[in-house]
């Protein structure tokens, strides 16, 4: 099914400025699960995977369908594709030594010990907004707990961490002009085609990042960066570029996927006051089963693209080598097929064997342990400082079609 007139253009960022249209992944799945879609930018098209099992066929199948060539809906060239790449444009075997080289600091046991961290941070939150009762919820709750995690893991100053975060949102942001001057679809970007998001802001992150580096060769410490300067036990190593582009991926991308994910938390709390009631006296086990339907509800991550590397036939279709292949997660995470009512929110939703950050693939997102402590942290600590949460205005989206968010929310909340 190719972008019909009929149909909405899911590769416009502006088409989720409104709303998701789930409407119409819920077509492509029923009518054309493997779609040929059109890009209205000129760019060569891409086959759209919407079914879940699909998705999930194509995220555990590198030697068919290939991280490599890049991960985003853009075509790149080949010196683009080389400058750009971060463990996320990489396949095994070098993603996974890579991966072994900077998972250390996000295993399950690490982020554990994590806890009272993140809840002392989570409680800093929410006393600086002192007695107020009006307040935007992503400038001053959500987008706060993962910048000052940030910080502690990468062991950055207070005081930079708020510029830090601004220049990650004009990376992620690249397509919105809330967060920058170079928005992608709406500006001549090629003189940065060689840089991460194709923005100069990249430039400002890497010699942040290597002025950072260079103080803890000279003097050790015990965060993050000090550790993955660190050669492992078999004396393997991460050169500079590598690590100056995962600190850049560190605090674009991990941060805006958390702060977008708990804000649909608090919508979901706002249009569905007693799941906000229950927090309070929910178990972990309950709270943790919350945070996972939040999650597959929210779908921050919209897709990935996979490159075609081995000709191959899917549901009838020939998807041929060269081909670009986008895995649609918001559509699989819909999926009737593998979700009881799916376009309902149900807290006690189990099992929820979702695909948000790329779950049962080699690429699961390295922060998804920390991502989900601080979400369900910030949870139980909001029901215990606020009887209610609800809007105290229209809420405004985010302009992408890459990342799922609310960039604003105003509430009111009613303090216990």
């Amino acid at each position: 099914m190719a972008n019909d007139s009929h149909l909405i253009d899911i590769t416009s960022h502006d088409t989720y400025v409104e709303r998701v249209p789930h409407e119409v992944f819920a077509r492509m799945r029923a009518e054309s699960p493997v779609a040929w879609t059109e890009e209205a930018d000129g760019g060569r098209g891409f086959w759209s995977l919407t079914k879940y099992e699909d998705v999930l066929f194509a995220s555990r199948h590198a030697e068919l369908f290939s991280s490599r060539f890049g991960i985003r809906m853009e075509d790149m060239d080949a010196e683009e594709t080389e400058a750009r790449r971060t463990m996320m444009e990489m396949d095994s075997p070098e993603h996974t030594r890579l991966r072994r080289l900077v998972s250390r600091p996000f295993t399950p046991r690490v982020v554990a010990d994590y806890e009272e961290v993140v809840r002392n941070l989570a409680r800093e939150v929410i006393a600086n907004l002192g007695a107020r009762t009006e307040f935007d919820f992503v400038q001053h709750v959500a987008r706060e707990l993962p910048m000052k995690m940030l910080g502690r893991l990468l062991g950055l100053p207070d005081n930079d961490l708020d510029w830090l975060v601004s220049r990650g949102d004009a990376l992620i942001g690249n397509t919105d002009p809330d967060f920058t001057d170079y928005v992608v679809d709406q500006t001549d970007t090629s003189d940065y085609r060689l840089l991460p998001f194709r923005s100069p802001v990249a430039l400002e992150l890497f010699e942040y990042a290597q002025i950072a580096l260079e103080e803890r060769r000279m003097v050790p410490t015990s965060d993050v960066l000090t550790a993955l300067i660190e050669p492992n036990r078999e004396g393997d190593s991460l050169d500079d570029m590598t690590l100056k582009n995962f600190f850049t991926l560190m605090v674009a991308a991990g941060n805006d996927t958390t702060r977008y994910t708990t804000t649909a938390g608090a919508q979901i709390f706002i249009e569905r006051p007693e799941i906000f009631a229950a927090l309070a006296t929910m178990d972990d086990a309950q709270r943790k089963t919350l945070v996972d339907e939040v999650l597959r509800w929210s779908t921050t991550t919209m897709h990935f693209r996979r490159t075609v590397v081995e000709e191959t036939e899917l549901r009838g279709q020939t998807l041929r080598k060269g081909d670009k292949v986008v895995l649609w997660y918001v559509s699989a995470n819909f999926d009737e097929e593998q979700f009881d009512r799916p376009n309902e929110f149900l807290a006690e939703r189990t099992p929820n064997d979702h695909v948000a950050f790329g779950l049962h693939s080699a690429h699961l997102c390295l922060g998804a342990h920390l991502a989900r402590l601080e979400l369900r942290v910030m949870f139980e600590e909001m029901a215990k400082a606020w009887s209610s949460i609800e809007s105290a205005g229209p809420a405004e989206r985010f302009r992408s079609n890459f990342i799922s968010g609310t960039k604003r929310l105003p509430v009111h909340v009613t303090w216990r």
